[in-house]
């Protein structure tokens, strides 16, 4: 059989078929994002039609965008993806048949764009209007915490340097380099509503300001944001400090601090599942831009459809499916 009659048979003439997990993903994600709003607004700063070469339909270079984020790409490696999987392909409305796939340099000037207008934060925005709209709002309680997010430590580049935006911190008793994201997490909903970038070396309460919306009843957080309830009072005045107890160390907390901190901690522990979205099943634990702001921007887009994947089975049935 030559090879012109293994591609036909690949793709037109299966006998058998499954509908794969990615496929069942992507379809689901097709559903849920609000393609009309993200577009309208990267419209009015996306390259018009004019003498030159026309520019690629936005929203097919949006979802190509996505698949990034959702699988953990690089620019030559969505542009590879979109050429071996039938599934991406058909989410981002490719079609081989009539034109090629964006190539790696299309979809760099499309992220460089996104990038250059802070368009990652307005999206971000706008997901979480949406989400409001129907139904999910804000509650009175808020989870702060911070996860690190690993970068190169090697010297072995071009420059013979490391990052100098990207900074070492310990961690119990191990070394990290890198950078940190800081979320405020809706305790019940589970939804991120806050988002901020920092050098690792930066402690998780300085970025207090950056988390709280400001009308919380509750704020949980781990022994990190522990003897902050004057500024958590003057951020959110009718607030209720609910972070864990710390001591010089768990051993040295009295019994009841032990059974106060664990109970908190199972309010806590939610936030473990949005950032576990993000690091473990969309892979955002390395960055892979050098410079805080351009991964701040991934992480501002990482962090919109984290939210639209956590709630997604509820979209679904509102929209019923």
């Amino acid at each position: 059989m030559n090879n012109k009659q293994m591609t036909l048979m690949s793709t037109g003439f299966e006998k058998y078929a499954k509908t794969t997990r990615r496929a069942q993903f992507l379809a689901d994600m097709d559903r849920v994002v609000p393609w009309g709003e993200l577009c309208a607004l990267i419209e009015p700063v996306y390259p018009k039609a004019g003498d030159g070469r026309p520019p690629i339909d936005l929203e097919l270079m949006l979802r190509v965008y996505f698949l990034q984020h959702w699988f953990n790409l690089s620019d030559p490696a969505v542009e590879e993806a979109l050429y071996d999987s039938l599934a991406m392909r058909a989410f981002a409305g490719v079609d081989l048949g009539d034109k090629p796939a964006p190539d790696e340099t299309t979809v760099c000037k499309f992220r460089h764009l996104l990038e250059r207008h802070n368009l990652g934060t307005r999206l971000f925005q706008e997901v979480g209007r949406y989400l409001q709209e129907r139904g999910m709002t804000v509650s009175s309680g808020t989870i702060v915490d911070a996860t690190i997010i690993n970068a190169p430590s090697s010297t072995k580049n071009a420059s013979g340097k490391r990052d100098p935006e990207m900074h070492q911190t310990k961690k119990g008793n191990q070394w990290f380099f890198g950078m940190k994201g800081h979320f405020g997490v809706d305790k019940k909903t589970k939804l991120i509503h806050s988002v901020a970038a920092s050098a690792a070396n930066m402690h998780d309460s300085n970025m207090l300001p950056e988390l709280l919306h400001g009308q919380e009843t509750q704020v949980w957080g781990d022994s990190a944001y522990a003897g902050q309830s004057v500024l958590i009072e003057a951020l959110a005045p009718a607030a209720k400090d609910l972070t864990q107890k710390r001591g010089r160390g768990y051993k040295y907390l009295k019994p009841r601090q032990r059974i106060i901190n664990r109970a908190r901690s199972r309010v806590r522990a939610r936030v473990e599942h949005s950032i576990g979205v993000i690091k473990r099943i969309f892979g955002f634990a390395k960055v892979r831009y050098r410079g805080i702001k351009k991964n701040a921007h991934r992480l501002f887009v990482t962090c919109a459809l984290a939210n639209l994947y956590i709630v997604r089975f509820r979209l679904l049935r509102l929209q019923g499916a």
